[in-house]
């Protein structure tokens, strides 16, 4: 007969280990609250991916992203987070107190704070998990600086994908937008300014099947899905734009969510089930930082302690 999984209590739970759930922790605990971090499959979300980070104030040199998330882990243990390597299962959020449980353990929390983040969604092709970090990025914002008067390609053909295009023009020598079909799904007025962009060139009607390189990228195959022809196109760097995927099926059916599955805050955090509040890309998928998932943890977890105040005092 299996044993009874470990029974964990407490006050405030935060599921996620990046920016937003790290943040969230620090004011959390400095509030006495005493939060337990689930930090899921990966430590420090996906931050920790980005090779160097130079948009976060306080680090003019900038500053690694896995180096920055153990700073962020550091200062929220100092005052008393406790980070558990461990990740939720399931999740009940119909009764008080919430229940998660693990592969492990059985947790329960009188409050949750979601950061579960969101994916970018993957090529799948070979050699991108490879050179990513090495010439394949999926921020433009993040890493456009490191290809000035480069030569780079943008796949995708939405409006974040002509955004981000638009932005890595402030930096590379050329752009070329790889897209699979013969037309473009962005809003007109993007894509009337990329089409008149004279870094911004285009490729129509073709997928990358493979990216290449020796230390970092430096061509990717192409082939045209119409007419079945492959060819090589020499690039310094591959930004895949093709969406995101939240990290939200645990919760789906018991929390309001958009129709892309992105968790629906108010102003304050607050979802539609309370004591339940998330933050950072979990429920932004417009800007997607780390500053801004930061300053919503930080939000979250200052609502999160007026909740569980007024509970008390009831």
């Amino acid at each position: 007969m299996a044993s009874e999984k470990e029974i964990v209590q407490r006050d405030l739970i935060i599921l996620g280990s990046g920016p937003a759930g790290l943040s969230a922790a620090i004011y959390a605990a400095r509030a006495h609250l005493h939060p337990l971090i689930l930090t899921g499959m990966s430590l420090h979300g996906q931050a920790a991916t980005t090779d160097t980070i130079e948009n976060y104030p306080g680090f003019p040199e900038g500053v690694g992203g896995s180096e920055l998330g153990m700073l962020f882990q550091t200062q929220a243990e100092r005052f008393g987070a406790v980070i558990e390597m461990d990740h939720a299962t399931s999740v009940d959020l119909s009764n008080n107190p919430i229940d998660i449980e693990s592969y492990g353990k059985r947790y329960l929390c009188k409050s949750l704070i979601i950061t579960t983040g969101a994916d970018p969604k993957k090529l799948g092709v070979p050699g991108e998990k490879e050179f990513t970090g090495k010439g394949v990025s999926y921020c433009g914002t993040c890493d456009g600086w490191f290809f000035k008067d480069k030569d780079i390609v943008v796949v995708g053909g939405g409006d974040s994908a002509l955004e981000e295009a638009l932005f890595l023009t402030r930096f590379a020598n050329t752009v070329t937008i790889i897209h699979r079909r013969d037309e473009l799904r962005a809003g007109a007025v993007l894509r009337k300014r990329a089409q008149e962009n004279p870094k911004i060139k285009f490729i129509w009607d073709t997928i990358v099947t493979e990216i290449l390189g020796d230390d970092a990228v430096n061509a990717v195959n192409l082939k045209n899905v119409k007419t079945g022809e492959e060819k090589r196109h020499n690039t310094d760097g591959i930004f895949i734009f093709i969406g995101h995927i939240p990290n939200s099926d645990l919760f789906k059916g018991q929390i309001e969510m958009d129709k892309a599955g992105y968790i629906i805050t108010n102003g304050v955090m607050e979802t539609s089930v309370p004591g339940v509040f998330a933050a950072g890309e979990i429920t932004d998928s417009h800007f997607r930082q780390v500053i801004t998932s930061a300053g919503m943890g930080a939000a979250a977890a200052i609502q999160a302690t007026h909740y569980l105040e007024n509970l008390e005092a009831e």
